[in-house]
């Protein structure tokens, strides 16, 4: 039988275990412990767009099932280089940096600033083992490129994890969306590939329990694990993009990975614009990303899970055929582009005015009720 076949068997099959054990221990873990990492505490600086009082242990399925990707590669391929690579040490490095960094945070909640430190940790540890964006050919610049998108990931996967769903299937799209690009590139017989099957299968089972109405939550054990993963892998697989013949800054190799992560880079960046508008520090939860907006917009939390996902989705598709027919992407093809990623942002700012308004006229009705019909009195945080 043809090597390839085999390992593509190999491969699908090794996929298919990782959403079965990420389904199976996501549901061990609801059974066994319905107030580990629930985050009881009300005066912790998360606030949830549902309860909060479930277990947000969904993150121990990704970083058990990345750890056991490592161990079966070793097993598929034990002589292939890119195992023994400095790249991947960092990549482990600064993952299980992550993952300790989101139970930390879980179980201590620790401040914004601690928080921040480590994140910059992380982008270091990639930085200083090879993992790292050459945008501008000058090192300097090119490691404050990566600390940004490092960090700026970390808080964009968690910023997102606002509702049910939402950051674990976007990050499952932007993770399909990258190992199509490594099918398009023929290397997708790699450790980088099957890292990216084993995180998303468990994202897929764990989706069986964090779509609304969820029982579990991935908590920072999970976003932050994600955060750092997903920016390590897109910084090998999307930013790689530079012409060696050039500018110096070039638009189509910054356009692939912003139009991969467009909507959590969309979202980050709504959020903190209208709470620096507001006077309030960004690093301070609220129901005031697009999520919630959509939703105060008339939108049910499931359809915001789809929207968003088809978003990406998309996003993810034009990604593809960039990379596919990149010697054939024009200047005129870049700029409608960029021009995608704006109309995209505009639109959603519509949507989160038309959500606030909303909202403002149903906080006020509320609040006019007569005395002797008083408003029904919510059970929920």
């Amino acid at each position: 039988m043809d090597s390839q076949l085999v390992l593509s068997l190999i491969f699908a099959l090794f996929f298919t275990v990782a959403i079965v054990f990420s389904y199976v221990i996501n549901g061990l873990l609801l059974k066994f412990s319905r107030s580990l990492g629930s985050r009881t505490d009300h005066s912790t600086h998360i606030i949830r767009w549902a309860s909060p009082l479930k277990p947000s242990l969904g993150g121990f399925s990704f970083y058990i099932l990345f750890l056991i990707s490592l161990s079966a590669f070793g097993f598929v391929a034990h002589a292939s280089n890119d195992f023994f690579s400095s790249s991947l040490f960092g990549i482990v490095l600064a993952v299980n940096f992550g993952f300790l960094l989101g139970l930390t945070d879980d179980a201590y909640n620790t401040i914004p600033l601690l928080k921040f430190c480590a994140q910059i940790f992380c982008g270091l540890v990639l930085i200083f083992t090879n993992t790292m964006i050459h945008a501008t050919g000058i090192f300097t610049i090119d490691a404050l490129v990566t600390l940004l998108w490092v960090v700026g990931l970390m808080n964009s996967i968690n910023m997102l994890d606002n509702m049910d769903g939402i950051s674990g299937s976007v990050s499952l799209l932007i993770l399909a969306a990258m190992v199509v690009v490594l099918g398009v590139e023929h290397s997708f017989f790699s450790v980088t590939a099957l890292m990216m099957l084993a995180v998303g299968g468990s994202l897929i089972g764990f989706l069986f329990h964090n779509a609304h109405p969820s029982r579990i939550y991935m908590g920072d054990t999970g976003s932050q694990f994600l955060g750092v993963f997903i920016a390590a892998l897109s910084i090998q697989v999307l930013w790689k993009y530079h012409e060696p013949v050039g500018s110096v800054v070039q638009l189509k190799q910054f356009l692939i990975p912003l139009m991969a992560f467009s909507v959590p880079l969309i979202d980050t960046t709504t959020v903190v614009i209208h709470r620096i508008a507001r006077g309030q520090s960004p690093f301070v939860g609220g129901r005031d990303h697009i999520t919630h907006h959509f939703a105060y917009a008339g939108l049910k939390d499931k359809q915001v899970m789809y929207l968003l996902g088809g978003w990406t989705a998309l996003s993810g598709l034009l990604t593809v055929l960039m990379i596919y027919y990149y010697q054939q992407v024009t200047l005129t093809m870049v700029i409608a582009g960029y021009s995608f990623i704006i109309c995209s942002f505009l639109a959603t700012q519509y949507f989160y005015d038309l959500g606030k308004r909303r909202e403002s006229k149903h906080e006020k009705s509320k609040s006019f009720q007569p005395a002797a019909f008083p408003a029904k009195q919510s059970v929920t945080a």
